[in-house]
């Protein structure tokens, strides 16, 4: 059966605030956590960046739940960093923590001043760094001279089994690429088709029989107006597509490029409704993909009335 978790929203709220949503989440009924891993907010109005990682190991001791994120190795972190507190958490929390990588956006990574290269060899540094940190996983001194540079870096410190490491992907493109050395595919909801692409792109590369992750973005508010107007308010940069989305490296400029962007543009591409039955249609379709967990976000400061409102209306019908 499809699992249906929390998205735990970094760049929109305080970490402590978080750490109290997903408590409510686990009691409401959700059945899993995933969080954003950003050093900057998308707009300066969402006002938050907490370090995911630190966070991480506070959520999974403070629930019972399964927890993973989506970061982007090679710029930020180097990967046999991000191997080492992957493995950490692995021991402190068996089988509860998994890892999806991907080729990141200059928002985040941009800090560093490295050259931010082309999506062809962001791609290229990606594949080598997932080879790296599953080489440390398995306990073997690294030596590797690519994209990146690893000089005899070993773990000591590592879980029985690795975390699962998933290939990040919004286009078939990417998800052909991730399937033959990633351990699943995570990707992000819509409609139907355009989702079973890039799914059936995956399989087809070398990711068939693999698990598949899904972020699903929703925008509930008791009001019709109240859904629109936070989901524009917070979630406007989305409308601008994966040509833009890598490519600008501040908070200001993704709310300059997003300035003419309207309520009903982000209501085309974010599930935007009050009505929680029209939301639980929208999550119906994955089960039929194939999708093993789909991680709800909803985009509004209104955590709260969300998390109550999914637990008691949508979350069990679907489950049914």
């Amino acid at each position: 059966m499809t699992r249906f978790g929390f998205h735990a929203s970094h760049e929109q709220h305080a970490p402590d605030r978080l750490l109290a949503y997903v408590r409510a989440a686990e009691s409401a009924g959700f059945e899993g956590g995933m969080c954003s891993d950003h050093f900057h907010p998308w707009l300066p109005e969402e006002g938050q960046s907490g370090y995911a990682w630190a966070w991480l190991g506070a959520a999974m001791q403070a629930t019972a739940l399964t927890f993973g994120t989506v970061s982007a190795p090679g710029w930020r972190y180097h990967p046999a960093i991000v191997a080492q507190k992957a493995a950490t958490l692995g021991v402190m929390f068996p089988g509860r923590f998994w890892l999806a990588v991907g080729s990141g956006e200059a928002l985040n990574e941009g800090i560093t001043g490295l050259p931010w290269p082309t999506k062809a060899r962001r791609t290229a540094r990606l594949a080598e760094c997932a080879e790296v940190m599953k080489r440390l996983w398995r306990g073997e001194t690294v030596t590797h001279h690519g994209e990146i540079v690893v000089e005899d870096a070993k773990l000591y410190t590592r879980p029985r089994e690795a975390p699962l490491l998933f290939g990040a992907a919004l286009s078939e493109e990417t998800a052909a690429a991730v399937a033959p050395w990633a351990d699943g595919l995570c990707t992000i909801g819509g409609e139907e088709e355009d989702v079973r692409k890039v799914i059936d792109a995956f399989r087809a590369h070398g990711g068939e029989g693999k698990p598949v992750y899904l972020q699903h973005v929703v925008s509930w508010a008791p009001t019709e107006d109240g859904a629109r107007r936070q989901a524009h308010w917070q979630w406007r940069q989305s409308v601008l597509g994966g040509a833009v989305l890598p490519e600008l490296r501040t908070p200001a400029q993704f709310a300059a490029a997003a300035e003419r962007v309207t309520e009903e543009d982000v209501a085309r591409l974010v599930r935007v409704s009050s009505d929680l039955a029209r939301h639980a249609e929208w999550l119906s379709i994955y089960p039929r993909l194939g999708v093993d967990a789909v991680y709800i976000m909803n985009a509004g400061k209104n955590q709260e009335q969300y998390i109550e409102a999914f637990g008691a209306k949508v979350l069990p019908g679907l489950r049914r």
